[in-house]
Order: C-alpha cells, then structure tokens, then sequence
C-alpha cells in the first residue's frame, strides 16, 4: 500500500478530448520528507515518521529540534506516520511525491470534516420538531429519554442527544484518480474529499477496491502554448 501527505485545495472540472466532464479535488502534496524509520524491532510496528511543510527553528520545540536534527533535515511543521509495504524500502532524509500514483488509481482519502460546534439534534440528526400551536411550550427539545423499559435507570449508548457535530476523521474509499500533475505536486482525485480548504489529507492505496483500474480519458491541455523563436520567424516569412 502507497501513502501520502497533501492539503486540499478546493474542487473545480476538468474535461477530456471527447467533452466528458470529470469534477475533480484538487490535492496539492509538498514533498513528504522522511524523518524516521520506525520497524518491528525497534518500535514494534513497521511505519515511516513524515514531516510535512517547512517550519522557522524557532517555532520548533526541544524535542522536534532533536528529531529533525538527527534526520539532518529543516524544521517540520507537521509529523505524521504513514504505514504500507511499498513504503518500508525509503530511507531517513529522501522524499515521497505525486509519482507514486498515476492517472486512473483507485485510492482513499482520509480527512478530518468540517466542525459544525454545538448543534441540536433536528439539525444533526433531523428530528421532528414540537407542535407550535395551542400554547405548546415545546418546539426544539430532547424529549423523552425512555427506553421502552430496557434498561431505564441510565441512558443507553447511542442515544442521540445535543452535542458537538463534524471535527471527525472521515475516509472516503475508492475515489479515482484523474490526473497526476508532477510539476505542480497536485494530484486531481474525482469527487468531493472531507475537509475545509487547506486542510491535511491522506492519499493511500484503496484497500477495498471492487473495481479494476479505469482508464481515463486523455484530458484536454488548457496551459497557454509559448510559441519559440523558430515558430514566430516562420509565421513572419
């Protein structure tokens, strides 16, 4: 299984040669570094220790300062495991990128959602809302906490109450990849990913995959074509 760290950038389209429409996400992924290789015999599991994104030394801690010292690389902002076979034979300093994957990979994306704060549950959960007629001093309230006589003397787990919504890690499986853009460390994944904008995202390998990998269809080049010399002196002859 293949791994990497990116941000969300936000979605948009992108079309192919024949007009087929494929509303992307775009992923932009700064190199993943490798600060520590952490095995079995070691740590008692297999993993790779990512730092992502560039950091002043001052910002870091004693501790991170230590980390990052020893690996000989720049302060990292974020550190984060990765785990996966194909990923055990990289070695303290070197760098994952976009390249491990290539256009029509099946992957998952694993995000933390949006924080929703403190909501009610006919927002959350689409209770029915109190009568408002007649004097009814009920509209939007938890009601009654009965159990049909299981169990009575306590709430039961489960029951859907008030409380803080969103803020979860969230995995979306087997979304495909439509574009693998090496320039820009951007990966285009098809369909929506959890998340705000910017937000830390994990691209790995689908481990429930039921489909076989889906060619895509050559996508039109939007970039601006820069004419060389030799082009403009023959339109001019």
């Amino acid at each position: 299984m293949k791994a990497i760290i990116g941000q969300k950038v936000g979605m948009t389209q992108v079309y192919a040669e024949d007009g087929t429409m494929y509303p992307v996400t775009v992923i932009y992924c700064d190199p993943n570094v490798v600060t520590q290789v952490k095995t079995s015999d070691t740590d008692g599991y297999n993993a790779l220790q990512i730092g992502y994104e560039d950091l002043k030394e001052a910002k870091a801690n004693k501790c991170e300062k230590g980390i990052f010292k020893k690996a000989g690389i720049t302060p990292k902002r974020h550190l984060i495991e990765l785990k996966g076979d194909e990923l055990m034979h990289h070695k303290v300093g070197e760098s994952l990128d976009v390249t491990m994957f290539q256009a029509g990979d099946v992957v998952d994306v694993i995000g933390t959602s949006k924080g929703k704060g403190y909501t009610g549950t006919i927002k959350a959960y689409h209770h029915v809302i109190g009568p408002k007629g007649h004097g009814s001093g009920y509209h939007r309230g938890s009601g009654s906490f009965a159990n049909n006589g299981r169990t009575n003397n306590r709430v039961i787990p489960g029951k859907k109450m008030p409380g803080r919504r969103g803020n979860h890690s969230v995995t979306i499986q087997n979304l495909l990849v439509v574009e693998v853009d090496k320039e820009k460390n951007v990966i285009l994944v098809k369909g929506a990913i959890p998340g705000p904008k910017k937000s830390l995202v994990t691209v790995r390998s689908a481990i429930k995959t039921q489909r076989t990998k889906k060619e895509i269809k050559p996508l039109l080049d939007r970039r601006p074509k820069v004419e060389t010399a030799n082009e403009v002196s023959e339109e001019n002859a």
